[in-house]
């Protein structure tokens, strides 16, 4: 985003201040997210994250249990959902809840798919590309917060990464390096 020049900032910092809040409202309701970034933080507060979250742990929870045509099916809801999760941790600013829930969903696929999941062939294979890809980029993730949140993700990110190196994905796992256990 380009800055402004010092003359046009000077002049706007000197119009009146109720000029100023009918502009800044017009600049604010052209950006949908940065409506609900505040929305989120002026009128609901940190109080409201948790139930946030519950609603995602419930869209999480849901559909991976259900019965997919294909792969790809399970593929296309599994993408769907990790971009909510994406989308919240940028309006909450939660990359703890983000990190969590992707293990949940991780999880969730390999307990509740295991069919999708135990060979890697034609209909499986971009299926299985996604959870290594997800699983090694949440384990980044994870390698980035700091320590104590490690020991409350540990047992689902343990959980996760076994079901990976026993599943089809074992041989794409091995590519991308992933580790067999999550180690803090």
């Amino acid at each position: 985003m380009p800055a402004l020049p010092p003359d046009l900032r000077k002049a706007l910092f000197q119009l009146p201040e109720k000029e100023k809040d009918q502009l800044l409202a017009r600049l604010v309701a052209q950006d949908a997210v940065l409506t609900e970034q505040l929305a989120f933080r002026l009128l609901e507060g940190p109080a409201a994250l948790e139930t946030r979250r519950a609603s995602l742990r419930t869209q999480v929870d849901d559909p991976v249990r259900g019965f997919h045509q294909t792969p790809n099916d399970l593929l296309v809801i599994l993408r769907q959902l990790q971009a909510r999760l994406a989308y919240h941790a940028r309006i909450t600013d939660d990359t703890f809840g983000e990190i969590e829930l992707s293990w949940r969903l991780l999880a969730n696929v390999f307990r509740h798919q295991a069919a999708a999941t135990v060979r890697l062939h034609g209909p499986t294979q971009p299926l299985l590309q996604h959870l290594t890809r997800r699983t090694h980029e949440t384990l980044k993730q994870t390698a980035r917060l700091h320590e104590d949140y490690h020991l409350e993700l540990a047992e689902t990110a343990n959980a996760v990464l076994a079901a990976l190196w026993q599943s089809g994905a074992a041989p794409l796992a091995r590519e991308l390096g992933l580790p067999r256990s999550f180690e803090s």
